[in-house]
């Protein structure tokens, strides 16, 4: 996420990591590390320089309090004034009445209508059942792109390619939907000012009375975004935003730095191009898995919402008694699959934080799906009892898959390695070093 970023700030707090002693020439080192990395992803040159002098004198000036290295202060010190940058607290979305009514804007090409696709699913992922109406009448296309958004959510969309009336089309959408929990619309995006924007939201909330205004902003286009979320801000008391494309812009610090700037409270970043790419704001887990310094919290919500409780239990039982199966290898490769690129997930383990090269995330990737391609032509019999699976079967089986008989080796070495290692826990009630570094060792291979 937004690029270099991420490893540059890692980077500069682990000059800390094996110091003892914390001088003036270190703390000066760090914070010019921080301000190139912060420059380069497009941070306001002034905030950056803000933000430099606020680290470097805390760190020179204030004592660590009892129990606490001077180390672990001056990390301590770059988090807390990072998460200040980016406005230190969570908004969260509160659905409170009753149709809630969201109006979605944003200038042309800012993803508003791919948001509002992952805002959805989002929804119905917290039990809600959105319904869109599409009040678009400059894009020929908007409509279409909707229904395929909400055939694939399953959820309801009012829209008339053929009616031209925006406000006509947000009046019949309200009557249609008046007993819905939640209503989106949509609207045309702008392609000049943010005083249109504005206009066609003065114009629409006369009709709608929206319960919350939503601003979708482009975080490619870097500093500008202040601009916008300024002018977003100030015309209404009931305006959040959401900040599109952050999946490796340089400019994406600039973006969000920005927006927080002006006190508009962003919401939700999307982080890729996938409809699950999208997550709720919180500066504290953000900086802390840019650092490096993981997020747990986020993890554990992403695994309560992405995996079956019930298959998860089934296999972890499975995996302790050594009764572990291909099939059951599969559903866990599927659970890990739903939570998202490994890269992103790893980057929320303490302790791994942007340690794992990403080359190796992406082979890791990579081999999973190969597993996945080579047990799709197994039989029922062989994914139960792998010990069948011989010399004529693994030709059979490659043939089928369209791989060589060294990768079907592979794959029954990782499921003999993962099943033994899984046991061993069940027996001693611990996961030593070497388990984890054999099984991830041969993603490697």
């Amino acid at each position: 996420m937004l690029g270099n970023l991420g490893e540059s700030l890692s980077n500069s707090v682990k000059k800390l990591a094996g110091m003892t002693v914390v001088d003036k020439k270190t703390v000066k080192e760090v914070v010019k590390d921080i301000q190139r990395a912060l420059i380069q992803s497009d941070v306001n040159v002034q905030l950056v320089f803000k933000l430099s002098k606020r680290i470097e004198d805390r760190a020179l000036n204030e004592k660590p309090p009892k129990g606490i290295t001077a180390r672990e202060h001056v990390i301590t010190i770059i988090y807390e004034e990072m998460v200040n940058l980016l406005g230190k607290d969570a908004v969260k979305l509160e659905i409170t009445e009753k149709p809630f009514k969201i109006l979605f804007l944003g200038l042309q090409g800012s993803g508003k209508t791919t948001t509002i696709g992952k805002l959805s699913k989002y929804l119905i992922k917290k039990g809600y059942n959105p319904a869109i109406v599409c009040t678009d009448t400059w894009r020929p296309a908007a409509y279409e792109q909707l229904k395929q958004l909400t055939d694939e959510l399953d959820i309801s969309l009012y829209g008339d390619p053929e009616n031209k009336d925006a406000l006509d089309l947000a009046k019949k959408g309200l009557e249609k939907f008046k007993n819905q929990r939640i209503i989106i619309f949509d609207t045309a995006g702008r392609h000049k000012q943010e005083s249109d924007l504005i206009e066609e939201m003065n114009q629409l909330d006369k009709v709608i009375n929206p319960s919350e205004s939503i601003l979708v902003i482009d975080g490619t286009i870097g500093q500008i975004a202040g601009e916008q979320a300024k002018a977003f801000s100030q015309a209404t008391d009931i305006g959040s935003i959401i900040i599109s494309k952050l999946d490796g812009s340089g400019k994406g610090g600039g973006a969000l730095s920005a927006v927080a700037e002006t006190g508009a409270p962003i919401k939700f970043i999307g982080t890729g191009e996938k409809i699950d790419d999208f997550e709720v704001f919180d500066p504290e887990r953000f900086i802390s898995r840019l650092l490096g310094m993981g997020d747990i919290q986020t993890l554990i919500e992403k695994a309560e919402e992405n995996i079956d409780e019930e298959v998860a239990k089934n296999t972890m039982n499975k995996l302790m008694s050594g009764k572990f199966t291909l099939v059951d290898m599969q559903n866990q490769f599927e659970m890990m699959n739903n939570m998202g690129p490994m890269q992103q997930v790893m980057s929320m383990i303490p302790g791994l934080g942007n340690k794992v090269p990403k080359e190796f995330t992406q082979m890791t990737e990579n081999k999973i799906e190969s597993f996945k391609i080579i047990m799709s032509s197994m039989t029922a019999e062989e994914m139960e009892n792998p010990k069948l699976i011989k010399k004529s079967r693994a030709q059979r089986i490659s043939r089928g898959a369209g791989v060589e008989e060294k990768e079907i080796k592979e794959l029954l070495k990782y499921y003999n390695n993962t099943r033994k290692a899984m046991k061993g826990i069940g027996k001693r009630g611990s996961f030593g070093g070497r388990n984890v570094n054999r099984l991830m060792g041969q993603f490697m291979r």
